[in-house]
């Protein structure tokens, strides 16, 4: 099973959440775990989007208490590890999706694509090398899949 990192803000408007709502929607269709921060957000947006058809959503808490994981996350991962937790969404990601973002988002960016991971965007607060833009969430998990199934 592939499995997708749906990274973004932990604050997002109307705009992004319907956008990361329909990206977990689609992944859950096309079989794919998602893997998230699992706070708010984005994060909370996909989760509920994926859980809404069926699909698993794995969450990476920065803290260690996992009472403060989004309701619609099914397997949580308690960390206490703060932003080092980007680090274990990125690795246990074969391909990840940004949705908007800020520094955690740019940073969890980064680390993939240094990595050699496939990072695709949507609206994303800046164009790193390699990354790979897109305008809807049909197109970003079309790219993110790109070679998987």
């Amino acid at each position: 099973m592939v499995q997708v990192g749906v990274i973004g803000s932990g604050n997002c408007d109307g705009e992004l959440f319907s956008i990361a709502e329909r990206v977990g929607e689609i992944l859950a269709e096309r079989g794919c775990i998602v893997i998230n921060g699992g706070l708010g957000g984005v994060m909370e947006a996909s989760a509920k989007g994926a859980r809404r058809k069926g699909g698993t959503v794995i969450g990476i808490l920065p803290t260690a208490d996992k009472k403060y994981a989004n309701p619609y996350v099914s397997v949580t991962i308690a960390t206490n590890m703060g932003h080092a937790r980007n680090m274990i969404i990125v690795h246990s990601s074969d391909a990840l999706i940004a949705i908007g973002g800020e520094y955690g988002t740019i940073s969890e960016m980064a680390i993939a694509l240094k990595e050699g991971k496939r990072v695709v965007a949507i609206q994303p607060p800046v164009v790193l090398p390699g990354l790979i833009v897109a305008e809807t969430p049909e197109e970003a998990v079309e790219k993110a899949l790109e070679g998987f199934e």
